[in-house]
């Protein structure tokens, strides 16, 4: 694959280009396939080989998990354009430590389980917030989105 300093992506309905730095192209590929290879593991193992009768929330959430790995995965070859991956990520550990975590964390009703997403949740926020290129989802989603109405 041949990968130029830069990766360029031309905006449909302007004549300017929005550039990402290698750094955020390699960025992005390194998140997408972490979870690929993790998620994907975990989950798919769980799937063709379950630990325990599951309730139909726990098929939902392992059913989206596969989904979502799978896509993870075409993010490798597609990093910009499976972007919103990156960003539904970020937005749904946060909410997630913000809105579960955190409320149970200070009632002190956390359970072992809970605590066992604190330390995976809390490591990706970051990653993720370094991995996205910030100025080019203010261009192609934010900004369009603005000029729309």
């Amino acid at each position: 694959m041949n990968l130029e300093h830069t990766a360029s992506i031309a905006s449909a309905s302007t004549t300017h280009q929005t550039k990402v730095s290698r750094f955020k192209v390699y960025a992005m590929k390194f998140v997408y396939l972490l979870t690929f290879a993790a998620l994907g593991y975990d989950v798919w193992s769980e799937i063709i080989n379950p630990s325990e009768v599951w309730g139909s929330y726990d098929g939902v959430v392992y059913s989206f998990w596969a989904a979502y790995a799978v896509l993870m995965g075409l993010g490798m070859r597609y990093p910009l354009k499976m972007l919103p991956l990156l960003l539904l990520q970020l937005f749904y550990k946060s909410v997630w430590l913000l809105g579960i975590y955190l409320p149970l964390s200070i009632q002190g009703q956390l359970d072992t389980a809970t605590e066992g997403f604190f330390m995976p949740f809390a490591i990706a926020i970051p990653i993720d917030l370094i991995a996205i290129p910030w100025k080019y989802v203010y261009k192609n989603y934010f900004q369009k989105l603005l000029r729309a109405n």
